[in-house]
């Protein structure tokens, strides 16, 4: 790989970083206009107590120092504080993180696995019973809501049978290995909702991969070469079919931090998902701010991540 295909593409994330910091700042602090205004309608605060709230927040300032103080702050670490709660953003947000990191990663990975296995068979068996089957399957299931799987297994796994918790991240009572299994108890039902809303894009992306790639002339030449189908398949298909999965992979991982906002809400799950719709609800527009940076901070890095592997493992990539 070379190193000038290494800093162009290290060189564009930094300046996409810089344009999400700028978008971070003029987002909340111009479009829904003066949050603190907003609150006071809500909660009948004084005039001089709104004066001295808005001198908190610095919001008396002109915007340009205020945007140069964001820069600072922001590249130091400190993200403010919660208009509503008064608790400093960096400590809420990093509290959050653990449980969207398990729920978000467990159930991306699960789908990531399941669909790249059923996409390699369709492709490779295309026509056939178990290809329709499948593809009929991700088609509808890429297109339910997330809301609607959710409270479908709600009702008929937690509400009919009480297989499962109707939502929460544990029940507070146990300790050790006992509260590992009362965590992983609570945990079924939304990562099995999530990965039924991604497995289907994986299968769909993947099977495509396969038709297109089955088809080369690359492939053609191995079986005539006297090569088994099976060996044509993981030797030569597979491995090039997987690089358009690999790169939805990557960018699923850096959505993570995004957390799954419909998901965690409706199972009450304690992570960044279920802080983003409270804080949309409270109109808290710091704890917004602070979470819209860290999942495009975290998308923009799985890019970056992305085009590097891919550089790496299709060496066609950087030449263009």
């Amino acid at each position: 790989m070379r190193l000038r295909y290494v800093a162009r593409k290290v060189g564009w994330s930094l300046l996409t970083l810089l344009f999400v910091l700028s978008a971070n700042f003029f987002l909340f602090r111009i479009l829904p206009g003066d949050p603190l205004a907003l609150l006071a309608r809500s909660q009948r605060l004084a005039p001089s107590a709104l004066a001295k709230q808005r001198a908190i927040f610095g919001l008396d300032q002109p915007l340009p120092s205020q945007f140069v103080t964001y820069l600072h702050e922001t590249l130091t670490g400190n993200l403010g504080v919660s208009i509503i709660s008064g608790q400093d953003v960096a400590s809420l947000v990093a509290s959050r993180i653990w449980p969207t990191v398990l729920l978000v990663g467990i159930g991306t990975g699960l789908a990531a696995v399941i669909g790249v296995l059923v996409g390699i068979r369709g492709g490779w068996n295309r026509g056939s019973g178990f290809d329709r089957g499948t593809l009929y399957g991700s088609l509808v299931l890429y297109s339910a809501p997330e809301a609607w799987l959710g409270m479908l297994l709600l009702i008929a796994f937690a509400g009919t049978l009480g297989w499962f918790p109707a939502g929460g991240y544990s029940s507070g009572t146990t300790t050790g290995l006992g509260q590992v299994a009362d965590v992983a108890n609570h945990l079924v039902l939304p990562v099995v909702t999530l990965a039924l809303g991604y497995v289907g894009q994986f299968v769909i992306v993947m099977r495509s991969s396969m038709l297109e790639v089955k088809e080369a002339p690359y492939v053609e030449v191995a079986r005539a070469k006297g090569l088994s189908e099976r060996a044509v398949r993981r030797g030569h298909v597979v491995p090039n079919a997987f690089l358009p999965s690999f790169t939805l992979i990557v960018l699923s991982v850096g959505f993570i931090l995004g957390g799954a906002i419909v998901i965690e809400t409706v199972f009450s799950w304690p992570g960044l998902g279920l802080l983003t719709y409270q804080a949309i609800q409270d109109q808290d527009y710091p704890v917004l701010e602070a979470v819209f940076l860290l999942s495009s901070a975290a998308v923009v890095l799985a890019n970056l991540v992305a085009d590097l592997a891919y550089g790496y493992l299709d060496p066609r990539i950087d030449e263009v």
